[in-house]
């Protein structure tokens, strides 16, 4: 089945907000379950505003969700799909 302009496009965006590793990374700690910004950070040995700027992106894509207590933010994978990409292109790379 040929796929729509709109469609395509949408998968495309998705791909492309998969296309980061740094974005990976994030989604390979979620995986584990809900998690702070901070707790991120410390374990992407990355800054807080750079871990903020690429969830900010990969919410947009609905890609993970954001759940506020209190000032904490703690963020989570959207839905299994997301799981599901990520395990695939794990195994398609462990596999090649």
């Amino acid at each position: 089945m040929l796929l729509t302009e709109l469609k395509a496009t949408q998968l495309a965006e998705l791909f492309s907000a998969l296309s980061d590793a740094s974005r990976v990374r994030i989604i390979s700690l979620l995986i584990q379950g809900e998690m702070s910004v901070s707790a991120l950070a410390e374990g992407l040995k990355m800054s807080e505003s750079a871990v903020s700027h690429q969830l900010r992106g990969l919410r947009q894509m609905h890609i993970v969700r954001a759940r506020k207590d209190g000032r904490q933010v703690f963020y989570s994978l959207e839905d299994e799909h997301v799981q599901k990409l990520y395990s695939m292109g794990l195994d398609h790379v462990e596999h090649g």
